[in-house]
């Protein structure tokens, strides 16, 4: 079994975290992150072709997809600072109404500027409940049982995709301004989070950051050379090993993203298929991430850290060489469940080891770093990953974002990582 930092209570009153419906709301919640951005993947040959005149039709047409994600790469610090110091359910409830609003603009604005204007709004909205939300469990529960959420959270963000992905590709197929109603369904959710969503209140023994040894910037507290054995590790968090998550989180991202901005165009090179299709292929990697996201807590309790981020960028790297040297649909298939497998540990890991380490004065601003650092991926995958396919084609451009996800599976395992990360990863 995993070590266990020390962790403190969250007094919950007259209110009560096991609540059906308070995890039902925040599983929910998290799987709007889904529809931010690949619901309307399918969807992106035909909005190419209706605005196919405009200037630079190619880019900006991809930036429909990503550009929520900078939104929310830019948003999600300042939504940790909010969490952390005006509370969590305000920001949940006004990000999701921002997210009706933003998201369903799309569905009868006129011009492809106006459409990133709204998923702009978008990216805030998401920004605003993903932060909140994550926070809210780590708040709520500890130890097996906030693994278990982590990894139920990040099944249903995969399952999620699972239902609005295809849903996407077949509103697609009735007209491409359609599955922009899919974020409408949002608005469901405020009266169930009115309801059921309280604020946790920090009890006493809390161990506070003491301002002399915090980094300004971040309010994250930072170890000293001389922090004895005893030192629990909840006290203090190395800066330098929060930024090593941030940065396997951006680098996870920028690979994974080719997925929902290039499959459909990498699938009409190998044989016309339609926009369900595309939209069933990437929700076949998402019900599989959704599955192995669920069995987090048991692979948790007996791998480290560090092994579960060195197996990540393996089988994400082994999906993308089989995706690259596909022949056809149904290949390109097995190469993206292969990719799901990955994909399904990265975010629960990520989160759950963040979640533990990070002071509860400062665990908004901590995972909202982690926010940040994802969607900032998600939004740099085209400028990155585009010259690359341009230069080779999108086949050999997985292939070879594949060998780079290998060597750093490699490297994972054989790098030291420094402070802190290293002896978390150690744990078993």
């Amino acid at each position: 079994m995993r070590g266990s930092p020390v962790r403190t209570r969250i007094r919950a009153g007259n209110t009560d975290s096991e609540s059906s419906l308070l995890i039902a709301t925040l599983l929910l919640a998290s799987s709007l992150t889904v529809m931010s951005g690949a619901t309307i993947a399918p969807a992106l040959p035909a909005i190419h072709a209706h605005f196919s005149g405009v200037e630079n039709a190619d880019l900006l047409v991809r930036l429909v997809l990503t550009i929520p994600a900078l939104f929310i790469a830019l948003g999600a610090p300042l939504a940790g600072l909010v969490v952390d110091r005006v509370g969590r359910k305000p920001m949940l409830v006004g990000s999701t109404v921002l997210y009706v609003v933003a998201g369903g603009s799309g569905y009868v604005l006129a011009t492809l500027p106006g459409i990133l204007a709204g998923r702009a709004l978008l990216g805030i909205a998401v920004a605003g409940v993903m932060t909140s939300a994550t926070t809210l469990i780590a708040d709520y529960y500890t130890g097996d049982r906030r693994d278990g959420m982590l990894g139920l959270q990040a099944a249903f963000m995969s399952l999620g995709g699972v239902v609005f992905l295809p849903l996407g590709g077949f509103l697609a197929d009735i007209g491409w301004r359609v599955p922009f109603l899919i974020y409408v369904s949002a608005a469901a959710l405020v009266p169930l989070m009115v309801l059921s969503v309280y604020e946790p209140t920090l009890d006493g023994t809390d161990p506070r950051p003491d301002p002399t040894t915090c980094d300004p910037a971040t309010g994250v507290p930072v170890s000293h050379p001389d922090d004895g054995p005893g030192t629990s590790v909840s006290d203090r968090v190395p800066v330098r090993a929060i930024a090593i998550a941030y940065l396997a989180a951006l680098v996870t991202m920028v690979a994974f993203y080719m997925v929902p901005v290039q499959i459909p165009f990498y699938l009409e090179t190998l044989a016309p298929v339609s926009a369900s299709a595309v939209g069933l292929a990437i929700a076949g990697m998402t019900l599989t991430s959704g599955v192995v996201s669920t069995q987090f807590h048991a692979l948790r309790a007996h791998l480290g850290a560090r092994t579960i981020a060195a197996l990540v960028f393996g089988l994400m790297g082994i999906g993308y060489v089989v995706i690259g040297t596909g022949s056809g649909y149904y290949r390109v298939v097995v190469g993206l469940a292969i990719t799901g497998v990955g994909l399904g540990l990265l975010f629960p890991n990520l989160n759950s080891w963040l979640a533990d380490h990070a002071p509860e004065a400062s665990r908004g601003r901590v995972l909202g770093g982690l926010t940040s650092a994802v969607f900032l991926g998600q939004f740099l995958s085209p400028f990155l990953t585009q010259p690359v396919v341009t230069q080779v084609g999108l086949g050999k451009g997985y292939s070879v974002f594949g060998i780079v996800l290998l060597a750093l599976c490699v490297a994972v395992l054989g790098t030291r990582l420094p402070g802190r990360l290293g002896e978390m990863a150690s744990v078993r």
